[in-house]
């Protein structure tokens, strides 16, 4: 054991000395969605880190700058989700979002090795997965279409795991000439940001984690806690005289669309949500309950989920369409790059499950098993790679971390936030009652954030704003009435 550690240690300086010596030379640019010019580079790192003088690859950084940069306060760098986001991409955004954070704070974006213009695990969509949202169905997602995406990738993939995404993360804040940065994670980003904690706490000031995923709750069984999020909204609906009097049978009529659609799939003759143009909208029990889960991530769109049930009960499906509007982006649009999310969701976390992991998920009312099929098709195929034990630890640094959990969340429950919390030394858990997925996108979520990193105390935060955020409310119309 001695000697393995040893080895660690000398590869782990190798590595980190080797990006002090390498230089991101940053351009003025412009970015996808914002008008001013930011900063953009990009910096050369090993596909294999232990193997330094082999294949390299270039990751893609976007600098946010600061505003006002008199103070010179350390940067905050954004950990995308997924995994498979681009951190570049959501730019526009971040810059939006965290614009409290910006004022005088440096934001740091790289593209995950993997994602974006980071080496992006690419297969040629037309074959692998069909992005037209309205005619597909996961229920047409095939094992020849990941036998063929897998034919075409080039890439090393066991080095695009989530250890080697923070040692390219740090290579950047090292050739930025950062002594230490403050790190946001969101989802996925949470992930990202606990192995940080682990492998480098010396480069960490503050630690911010939104919506835990943590190392050792496998990504992929959402049955559980996404029929929770449901059962919470339906309560919420039963709670709102508006909308208990519009659909007072909500959870029951849910049940009879699914069974009605699993029995005989249809294919309904609509208007295109966008486009007004005449559309052939495909609809299988699995794609009714995909659309809802989803939405149950945002505050703002699971204002309509029980009208978009009732009128679907009603055999109206043109509020679904208009929900399923939402995902009708491409990559470049901050969307995802599924290579890197099968990549690392089969080999980090589709391991660590059994049959009975999987049974004991899918015994719910709600979501049973939708969000199984494509892991457990896709990852017995898909090439192997394994992080060593110590991976699946619990993290236990002490950095100065603040944990955020929206009670509503489909997939990052509180219980999630409570893990984490609970080994950190010097950290503390805020659970927002009138949350869902990312705390951190309402503009009191992000002062809450913006607090904590200046005065770097978890537990003396001003959390009221969190606690006056009103209670769930419903469209009742197809008018828009809430």
């Amino acid at each position: 054991m001695r000697t393995l550690m040893t080895t660690i240690c000398l590869l782990l300086i190798s590595w980190q000395g080797l990006a002090k010596e390498s230089k991101l030379e940053l351009e003025e640019c412009h970015v996808k969605g914002i008008k001013e010019q930011v900063q953009c580079g990009t910096l050369t790192v090993p596909e294999d880190y232990q193997k330094p003088e082999g294949t390299s690859l270039d990751v893609n950084v976007v600098v946010l700058p600061a505003i006002d940069r008199s103070s010179e306060l350390e940067p905050l760098m954004f950990l995308a989700g997924g995994p498979g986001q681009a951190a570049t991409e959501l730019s526009a955004h971040i810059r939006r979002t965290f614009y409290e954070i910006r004022k005088t704070r440096d934001i740091i974006l790289v593209d995950q090795r993997g994602t974006g213009k980071s080496n992006a695990i690419i297969c040629d969509e037309a074959e692998f997965y069909d992005q037209n949202v309205y005619t597909s169905s996961s229920s047409d997602f095939s094992a020849d279409d990941i036998r063929e995406c897998i034919g075409q990738l080039k890439q090393n993939l066991s080095q695009y795991n989530s250890e080697n995404a923070i040692r390219d993360f740090d290579a950047v804040r090292a050739a930025l000439g950062h002594q230490k940065i403050n790190i946001y994670g969101g989802s996925y980003g949470t992930r990202a940001a606990l192995v940080y904690m682990r492998l480098l706490p010396d480069s960490l000031r503050s630690v911010v984690l939104d919506s835990v995923g943590p190392i050792e709750v496998p990504i992929g069984p959402f049955g559980q806690s996404s029929a929770r999020s449901f059962s919470l909204l339906v309560e919420n609906c039963n709670l709102e005289a508006a909308c208990a009097k519009a659909f007072p049978d909500l959870e029951s009529e849910f049940q009879t669309v699914y069974e009605r659609l699993m029995k005989s799939p249809e294919i309904i003759r609509i208007s295109h949500p966008r486009l007004g143009t005449p559309l052939d909208f495909k609809v299988d029990g699995e794609k009714f309950i995909s659309v809802i889960f989803t939405k149950l991530y945002s505050m703002e769109l699971r204002t309509v989920v029980p009208l978009t049930i009732h009128q679907a009960f009603l055999g109206n499906f043109q509020p679904l369409a208009g929900l399923l509007s939402t995902d009708d982006t491409n990559t470049d649009e901050g969307g995802m790059y599924f290579g890197l999310t099968l990549n690392i969701v089969c080999n980090e976390d589709f391991p660590l499950l059994n049959e009975n992991d999987w049974n004991a998920d899918a015994d719910n009312t709600f979501g049973r098993n939708v969000s199984h099929r494509v892991w457990r098709l896709a990852c017995p195929l898909w090439p192997k790679y394994r992080p060593s034990s110590e991976f699946y630890q619990p993290v236990t640094a002490d950095i100065p971390t603040l944990v955020l959990s929206g009670n509503l969340d489909p997939v990052t429950p509180p219980s999630n936030g409570e893990k984490s919390d609970a080994t950190l030394v010097n950290s503390h858990h805020i659970v927002v009652k009138n949350a869902a997925h990312i705390v951190a996108s309402s503009d009191c979520g992000v002062d809450v954030v913006n607090q904590f990193l200046t005065e770097l105390k978890p537990d003396q935060l001003d959390e009221k704003c969190l606690t006056e955020i009103p209670d769930e409310s419903f469209m009742t119309s197809l008018n828009g009435n809430i």
